[in-house]
């Protein structure tokens, strides 16, 4: 495993981004969205949030929800909105990620009522694609 150092701290970079990644899985699958192309696709962002984790200190606390933030970005364009809500009637609206730039314990909100519908990783049931 790698581990980078900057200003005096060590921060396992691979921890972090394992962990990102298996949150993100977990919601992928259970929406139902984990086909081969989409979890290409979480492989490539993790990749590219590595140099970013291993710059500042504190990017493990923010690189779960910038992970999921920048899947939706990818999968937006390549299949349309991800994940759709899973608490209202009318699910043809996503749940973002908030805090908006990450941070310690993300969650997902839904975009229509603004209430959180589960922590990243949480997400379970229907969360269609």
């Amino acid at each position: 495993m790698e581990s980078a150092a900057h200003n005096g701290r060590v921060t396992n970079v691979d921890e972090a981004l394992l962990s990102a990644r298996a949150l993100v899985l977990h919601d992928l699958e259970v929406s139902g969205a984990a086909d081969p192309a989409s979890v290409s696709t979480l492989e490539e962002v993790v990749a590219a949030r590595r140099w970013w984790v291993t710059e500042w200190d504190q990017a493990p606390a923010y690189v779960a929800g910038l992970v999921a933030q920048d899947l939706q970005d990818e999968l937006l364009e390549e299949r349309g909105r991800w994940p759709l809500c899973p608490r209202c009637e009318d699910a043809t609206h996503a749940l973002y990620i908030h805090p908006d730039l990450g941070g310690p314990d993300p969650v997902w909100v839904c975009e229509e009522t603004g209430q959180e519908v589960a922590p990243l990783g949480g997400l379970s049931g229907a969360a269609a694609t």
